[in-house]
This record gives structure tokens, sequence and C-alpha cells, in this order.
């Protein structure tokens, strides 16, 4: 929104509006806190498509109200923050809102009821993450970076959708409830482990967990605040926070403590020995979260509730010391212009209040006592040294606890000893770095402060929110457990010191060589997640895809139509064939000569087009426009008054983009074969037979539908409820609009990706100047301009074709006029907005034709992509409207209104929804008569001499 309503260069309004929209949705979230409270949950649920278990369902508990909390609160600051460190020559509005949108789709998870739309939302997060990583899209790292995050999480994304749809087919239902509910049916079940694998798979590429760690840290060219936002509180965390929303269903089985063991163990080590090497500030950090996601990852693997709580303790911990961590490191990089920490040393004289806040969040990502890290800590040493299931990976977990919790202390000094002590930075780009504005400051400011509280009284601070939390996710399972910061000498208490103690000692053994060591660790820095990637696209897309190019492709249309043809013969017959059909010849009946001669004309021109089009292009088009007006009089001749009018438009109009679009087809490639030779027979005859074995094939199929017993209700109950519930008399238009609305929604919205499609390819291609002769007409007229350079080439159609351009010019109020007569005509006679929009586009269409592109433009204002936009827009919410009293989506109401001097008029909102497809198909048209008729006042692709040799 904010794009829209401010200029490129706007800076402070947009931030205004994006952190008043995050603080007021953080105001509102904390007044639900009573509704939640000892295991109380709200709901909000709309009715979507009931009959399939698929409603729009809201779900706040104890869990789902502390993330949001923190997606919001977090937001906030990092909204404050953002607004001073993003540069003025950066476009601000775009960022807020592409920062916005990705708020409301992590929330949209956190707050789902409903599996099948938190996996929605879960898609959403990786389209808007790749629109952030990317924001800076002139640097080559962060297309890389987004790319290679959006692939990840969408493969992960679509192995969570099926993972889903396994999970709702063994419960019976997509309620999250439900599912909550029914874990012993789940683990029973035989899909238990598929459906867990699947679902695994989409947590932990979300969550940067081993083996799909490696994008996150690729992540890193995203500007800062985005950083800051996605570790702390939004897309990484929305992996661990899918573990903790089902591990009441899913966990404590053999499968689960293993799958989910493995990859956070091997997340928590890796993750933290990696970030002990890196140079990059940014790179250190992003490292930290994945080893500290790995930590949760591994709590949660062991189906101990009081593993679940410090898993849920760890996750608030972890987003305030890593968000406040991120902002630092953005302040260091905007004050010295640098992030390499063998440049950076001495910080502390020229910013000592940002550092000491700085050393303190570090001290809480180390787990040192009184920060709030050191508390969720002690809370895994002590759950690590606990017997879960008597393995090896079990006996071994203290030690590599031990181990990842001195390499935590390890990059935690090595960031404090690095940055902000020793002598003056020299080889930075601001050799005169100082403190940041204040406001600036102040959310690093404010996470620190909740370190502090929370390290020092977290019974007091944080303890009844993390029991509300942590009693919505347990139930009545939920244990006793303490916050005190003193529990005496225990093995937990002494695995923290010897991993603080183990930490700083192999800092200091390894700060001279990380001084001037290159980037990454010394003994996997060749075998990065990165290449491996990189790599496995270059196979997919080079070697796999010019394999399949040289064995199934080629540039002519024939063999791939070939193709296409044959395996959709085999798509139709197969089902045919095993289900047992038996095609019955139907009682013949009398036959009216007149039809059947109208059908004889129709069938003669399909095949004459056949014939013609391997000579003559323009020919065949013909002929099939003529094949196209038989079936419109079929359609009439059979009483369907509706689809005979719908047939007559496309028909006028595809013709016509066709005729346009024949220009540029490029010339037939080699000579036509010899008639007589023996291959050009044995390939007719293949062509003939596929074609043969296609139009039988269609014919069976269609017959195959038309004979199949269906109940005699389907098509009463329409012409019985069509007036009574959808308030016309059209049954057909009401059906479209009505009761089949969702259906046609979809249509309008693939209509629209279509015409975006056709125009983006388009829009690029440049005809070759071989491929055809320009038009006798236009060599004159171009003539003609040079003597008169003033002219403008629009105007060339208009001196030819003098007569027929003003009568089309006439003819485009007229048209306009008989389009709005279909659509408000549509709900009782034949009509509506899909033909009312195609008649609109003839509208356009003629004046294109008449004057010419530059012409037509110049005199109208068509703006085809904000046609398409609002006619989405109208229909989602006509649909949507409905919402607000109560039924499900798309559901209309009807009446009729008297008007003065008309009479009664009907007032269904349906025809809301018939104006928006009726905007969306004018739009949709209009692009692509553009995206051609641009083609024309474009120049030619000319071909260059290649340049000698050198001698």
């Amino acid at each position: 929104m904010t794009a829209l309503l401010w200029r490129t260069a706007a800076r402070t309004l947009p931030a205004w509006l994006a952190g008043g929209v995050a603080l007021a949705a953080t105001i509102l979230t904390a007044f639900y806190y009573p509704s939640v409270t000892n295991g109380k949950i709200v709901r909000f649920e709309i009715a979507w498509l009931p009959e399939l278990g698929l409603n729009f369902t809201l779900r706040m508990d104890g869990f789902a109200w502390l993330f949001t909390m923190l997606v919001t609160g977090i937001g906030f600051l990092v909204v404050v923050y953002a607004r001073y460190y993003m540069s003025a020559e950066d476009p601000i509005p775009r960022f807020f809102s592409f920062l916005l949108a990705f708020m409301g789709a992590m929330l949209g998870i956190v707050l789902s009821g409903n599996i099948i739309l938190l996996a929605i939302f879960w898609e959403l997060t990786s389209i808007f993450s790749f629109l952030l990583i990317g924001y800076w899209y002139h640097n080559a790292n962060a297309r890389d970076g987004a790319r290679m995050a959006l692939t990840i999480t969408g493969i992960g994304g679509f192995c969570l959708l099926v993972g889903f749809l396994l999970l709702g087919h063994i419960v019976g239902s997509y309620d999250l409830d439900e599912i909550l509910a029914a874990g012993d049916l789940i683990q029973q079940h035989s899909l238990y482990l598929p459906a867990l694998v699947l679902i695994l798979m989409g947590a932990l590429t979300k969550s940067a967990q081993f083996p799909f760690h490696f994008w996150l840290p690729n992540a890193m060219a995203a500007p800062t605040p985005v950083s800051a936002y996605l570790h702390s509180a939004t897309m990484v965390k929305a992996g661990v926070f899918l573990l903790v929303r089902l591990w009441p269903a899913l966990s404590g089985t053999f499968e689960w403590f293993w799958l989910v063991g493995i990859a956070g163990i091997s997340t928590l080590v890796l993750g933290a020995y990696f970030a002990i090497f890196q140079r990059d500030l940014k790179g250190l950090l992003a490292y930290s979260t994945i080893s500290h996601l790995g930590l949760i990852t591994t709590m949660l693997s062991l189906g101990s509730p009081l593993a679940a709580v410090a898993a849920i303790f760890h996750i608030v911990n972890h987003a305030t010391f890593k968000a406040s961590l991120f902002m630092a490191a953005g302040i260091i990089d905007h004050e010295t212009g640098t992030r390499d920490m063998q440049k950076l040393s001495g910080l502390f004289r020229f910013m000592p209040y940002t550092a000491t806040l700085a050393m303190v969040a570090c001290a809480a990502m180390a787990g040192v006592p009184l920060l709030n890290g050191f508390l969720s800590k002690e809370m895994f040493f002590a759950e690590a040294v606990e017997t879960h299931a008597d393995s090896i990976l079990d006996r071994a977990l203290p030690y590599i606890a031990t181990l990842a919790g001195a390499f935590s202390v390890a990059y935690s000094v090595r960031f404090i000893h690095t940055v902000f002590f020793g002598p003056p930075p020299t080889d930075i780009p601001n050799p005169h770095p100082h403190e940041p504005p204040r406001w600036m400051r102040f959310p690093v400011e404010f996470l620190v402060l909740a370190c502090l509280i929370v390290g020092i009284v977290p019974s007091l601070s944080i303890g009844p929110f993390l029991s509300t939390a942590v009693i919505s996710v347990l139930g009545p399972d939920t244990p006793q457990y303490s916050l005190h910061v003193w529990h005496g000498v225990t093995l937990p208490l002494v695995m923290s010191v010897i991993a603080m103690i183990g930490g700083v000692a192999l800092y200091f053994a390894l700060h001279r060589y990380l001084a001037h060591a290159e980037d990454g660790p010394p003994i996997f820095r060749h075998l990065r997640g990165q290449r491996i990637f990189e790599r496995i696209l270059v196979t997919v897309s080079w070697k796999w895809a010019r394999w399949l190019e040289a064995n199934l492709g080629t540039r002519r249309l024939q063999p791939q139509l070939r193709l296409v043809a044959g395996i959709s013969f085999l798509s139709a017959f197969v089902p045919l064939y095993f289900s047992g059909f038996e095609a019955k010849l139907p009682p013949l009946t009398g036959v009216d000569p007149a039809f059947a001669m109208i059908w004889a004309i129709g069938m003669l021109s399909a095949l004459t087009a056949a014939v013609v089009a391997k000579y003559h292009r323009l020919a065949a088009l013909l002929m099939i426009g003529g094949a196209g007006i038989v079936t419109c009089v079929t359609f009439a001749w059979l009483s369907a008054p509706d689809l005979a009018i719908t047939q007559l438009l496309v028909e006028i109009v595809t013709t016509v983009l066709l005729l346009l679009g024949l220009r540029w087809l490029p010339k037939r490639m080699g000579k036509v074969d010899d008639s007589t030779s023996f291959t050009a027979r044995v390939r007719r005859l293949r062509d003939f037979g596929i074609a043969a074995a296609c139009g039988i094939g269609m014919s069976v199929l269609a017959y195959a539908v038309m004979t199949l017993p269906v109940p005699d209700t389907i098509a009463n109950y329409f012409l019985e409820h069509a007036y009574a519930e959808g308030g016309g008399r059209n049954v057909v238009n009401v059906i479209l609009v009505d009761f089949r609305g969702f259906d046609t929604m979809g249509e309008i919205a693939v209509l629209g990706i279509v015409a975006l499609t056709v125009f983006a390819l388009l829009r690029r291609f440049r005809p070759a100047s071989e491929s055809i002769e320009v038009p006798e007409q236009q060599r004159i007229q171009n003539a003609y301009d040079l003597d008169q350079p003033e002219r403008q080439q629009g105007d060339t159609v208009r001196d030819y074709l003098l007569v027929p351009s003003v009568v089309m010019q006439w003819l485009f109020p007229v048209v306009i006029t008989f389009a709005i007569y279909l659509f408000m005509r549509g709900h009782d006679l034949p009509g509506g907005g899909f033909a009312a929009g195609i008649t609109m586009a003839i509208a356009f269409l003629l004046q294109y034709l008449g004057g010419g592109a530059r012409w037509a433009e110049d005199r109208l204002r068509i703006l085809p992509l904000r046609w398409i936009g609002l006619g989405l827009l109208v229909a989602v919410a006509t649909g949507a409207g409905s919402w607000f009293f109560g039924y499900p989506f798309l559901t209309s109401h009807s009446q009729y209104l008297t008007l003065p001097l008309i009479g009664k008029v009907p007032a269904a909102t349906a025809l809301l929804f018939d104006l928006g497809v009726f905007v969306l198909v004018v739009g949709a048209t209009v692009l692509i008569l553009i995206a051609i008729a641009h083609q024309s006042i474009r120049t030619y692709r000319v071909k260059t001499a290649p340049k000698p040799e050198d001698a």
C-alpha cells in the first residue's frame, strides 16, 4: 500500500505508516492476552469451502499469542531501525510494502487454524522473503541469494503441502485442533512416516537445518533490517514454530527422535563451527542463527515436555538477542562502511554506547549468567543429561551440547574482541565512525534491556507469558519447571562453566589464525552447500534440460504438436480402456437436412484448413474461422444462445489477433518434401493416423461423457434454483457467477496470467528483418513520410484505409454501448461479463486496426494492467463481502430494485462479481492486443556482419 500512496523518494511517511501498522498490531495482540490464558483458544472462522473442510480459520492460543507478539513487536522495532538505516536513494515505499507483506504472511502462519491455509501463508513467506532478500536487485549476490532461498524453501513448501494432505487424510480433517487431538491415530497410521518426512522437509528447509542450511548465509545480501527480522522473529523461525505447533501430534516416536535429532544436532555443531571462521559480521551471525535453530530442533527431538518448554523459551530469547546483534552489526556497517572483521578493531573508543549494547547481546548469545540466553541454555543442558532414548545419539548428547556451547562462546568472544578492542581501524572506508542517530539505536537498547530483565528476574518478566504458551502446547502434560537464576551447583552449571572456559581458550588459540585466514572453516572450506546447489542447478538446467531438448524438442511446431497429441490421446485412452468402457451406438433419429448441411460446411472448412495450412497460413486461418462460425450456429440451433454469443465474439477477437500475429511469424524452415517421395508419404500417413485417432478419441470421450449415467437432478437443480437463489433467469450466467463462481474466479485469474505472460514474451521480441517483407502500403507510406517528417508512422494505416478507419472510429461508442447492454442483461438474458468484456475489447481492437497503435494510444489511455488488477480485486472483494454476513465465500444475495422510468432491475451481488470478470477480460484482451500491435512500431533486428579476424 505504501508503494501506491507515495512517490519512490518518500522516506518518512512510509516509515510512519509501516511502524503504525506494526505498533497497532502489537497493541491489539497484547489486549488478547487474557483471552488465551489457562489453555483458552480464540477462534475466528469464515466459511470458504466447507464441503471440502477448507475454511479460513484463525486460531490464537498462548503459543500463537507469544509468537505474534514477537512478529509484530520486533517488526515495529525493525521499521524504526530501517527508517535511519536505508539510504535515501533506495525506493523506500517498496521496501516497507514488502516488509509489511512479509509480516502479514508470517502472522498468517502463526494464526492459521487450518493446515491448508497455513501452507498457503507458508509459501507467501517464501515469496516475500525472495523480494526482500533480492531488494537490491542490482547486486548479483542479492539476486543469487534470493533465488537460492526461494528454490530451497519453495521445494520444502511443496513437500509440506503434500504432507499436510496426508495428515488431513489420516485425521479426516484439516482443522488444526482436530489434528492436535489425534496424535495416537496419526502415529499408528501407515502413512505416518511419509507424512512426517514431508512435513519435516518443509520445516527443516525453512529453518535452514542440515542439510539445507546453506541458503541462509547467502541471504545476507539483503538489507540489514531484513536480516534482523528474518533471523529473529520470521522466516527461519517458521520451521521451528511448526515443529512446536505439531509437537503434540507427531513427537515421541522413534522416527521423530532420529530424523529431527540428527538434523538438529548436525546443525547445532556445524553452524557453531562455521560461525567461528567467518570474516563477515553478518556471516558470523547467520551461522550462529543456524546453530541456535539447531539447538531448538534438538530439544524438540527429545520428545520430553521439559525439552519442549526449553525450546519455546529459547525461541523467545534468541529472537531478542539476535535481532539486537544484527541491528548492531548494521550500525557498524553503516558507520564504518565495512563488515569485514579483519579490518575492524578498536571501535569501542568511537562508539562506546553501541559497543556496550552489542557486547551485552553477545554475552546473551554465549549464555553468560544474568542474561536470558543463560537460562534456556541451562534448561537445554539439563535435558541433555537426561535419558530419553537409550541410544548412542542420546548418550552422546551431553558432550555434543558442551562442545556446541564452547563454539558459541568462541564466536561471541571473537565478535566482541575483534570489533571493539585493539588498535583503531586504519583500512576502512569511513575512518571516522561515530554513534548512530538516537532512534536508530533505540531498538537495540530496547532488546538488550529485555535480555537483561529476563535474565535477572525471569519469573516476573517472562514467566507468566511462557507459562501461557507452554500450557497451550502441552496441555495437561505440562511439567513443573523453574525459571530461577540459581539452582545450586548442578551438572548443567558445570557444563556451562566448561563451555565458557573452553570457548574463551579456543578463541585465543585461534586468534592469530583468524586475523589473516581466508573466509570459511579450514576443513570444509571447499565443501560448501552453495557450490553443491549451483552444480545441481547446472546439471538440471543445462545437462538434463539440454538432453531433453535434444531428444524431445525441435524448432519445428509439427513434431511438438505430434508429441502433445500423442500424449493427450494416451491420457484419455488408457483410463477409458481400463475402466471397461463399452461404446454403444445411440438410437438413430432423424437429421434435419439444413443442420446436416451446416455441419458439412464446418467439416469441409476444418479439412480445408488442415490441407492449406501447409501452403497458405491466411487461407487456413479463414477456414478455421469458418469452422468456428459453424460451431456458433450449432449452439444457436441447439438453443444455447449464451454459448453462441460467446463463441461468435471469441472467434472475432482470436481471428483478428491471429491475423495480426501472422505477419511476424518466421519463414518456413527448409523446402517442402517432395509429395511423391516415400518418406513424405509415410510421414503424412503417420500424421493422418495420429489426427484420426485423436479426432475419433475425442468423439468417443465426448460420447462417453454424454452417455454415462448421471443423476437427473443436476440440470433440474440449476433450473429450479437459478431464479430462487441466484436471482436470475439466465441459468448459464447464474451458474458462472453464483453456483460455480469459484471456478470462474480461477479462470479469470488464469486469463490474467496468460495475458501477462504473452506481454512479457512479446515485449522483448524483435522480428528479424529477413523473416518478412515490409507491406507495399507501408513502403509507399514510408517514402511519403520522408518528404513530411512531421508525420507519425502510426498515421500510415489511416492514410491507406481512410474510409474504413473513420467507420471504425464511429463504431467505438456504438460497440461500447452494446457491451454495456450485454453486461446489464446478462443475469436474465443471454450476455454477461465475459461476453461484454470481449465486446468492449473489440471496440479497442477496431481503433488499433483503423488508426494504428500510435494513433490509438495517443487518444486512448487504456492501462490494461490496471484493468486486470482491478477486475481481479473486484471479483475477490465481492466474494469476501459475504463473510461480513456470516456466509461462505462468494455467496451471493439477490433482489430486484424498482427504478423510476425503468422499472424493476436485478440487483444481485453476483453482478459485482460479473463486473470484475468484465473488467479483467477487457484488460487481458487489450494487453495481448497491445503486445502484438507494438511490433509494427518497433525497429527490425538487423543482422550484423561478422568481424574480420585480427591479423
